[in-house]
């Protein structure tokens, strides 16, 4: 498999690191980057996290705006300039660093949410939280499509 999927739970040890999970390691792996790049979410108290593939959507992104522009100096400031790169050990643990763990809320547990591309990392209680905000919304935008209204994607919803 090539993307994040899934949810796991893991637990700061006493020295403060925390597992990967083991198929996030191996997304890793066959992405060939060496460590872990994360950044802020952009909207939630989260980090986004992945390797070459997460790295070069972000690239992408900021490619739709012009150099020097104020939205690309803004995107950039979170994306790159809050960024970081966490390398972990041979037994795939990681040490937060304290900006990660401030940003994130994380005191002793961890969740790691896979997002195809990326995966998030975050506090369980957040975590729990905004899971059933997106179920809430999901539950509505499903409701959406299937009274025949226009999808996101301009195709026409089902009808039932």
């Amino acid at each position: 498999m090539d993307e994040f999927v899934s949810t796991f739970t893991n637990r700061l040890d006493a020295k403060g690191r925390v597992s990967i999970p083991a198929s996030f390691r191996s997304v890793l792996a066959v992405d060939g980057f060496d460590g872990i790049y994360c950044c802020p979410t952009l909207d939630r108290q989260a980090v986004d996290a992945g390797g070459n593939r997460f790295r070069d959507t972000i690239r992408a992104s900021l490619g739709n705006y012009e150099p020097f522009s104020e939205d690309h100096e803004y995107l950039s400031t979170t994306l790159i300039g809050e960024s970081e790169v966490i390398k972990y050990d041979k037994e795939g643990r990681m040490v937060l660093s304290e900006a990660i763990r401030d940003r994130a809320g994380i005191s002793d547990q961890v969740t790691f949410v896979g997002q195809g591309y990326k995966f998030q990392i975050w506090e369980p209680g957040r975590f729990a939280a905004y899971r059933e905000e997106a179920k809430n919304r999901l539950r509505d935008l499903r409701k959406t499509i299937g009274s025949g209204r226009v999808r996101p994607d301009g195709e026409p919803g089902a009808s039932r």
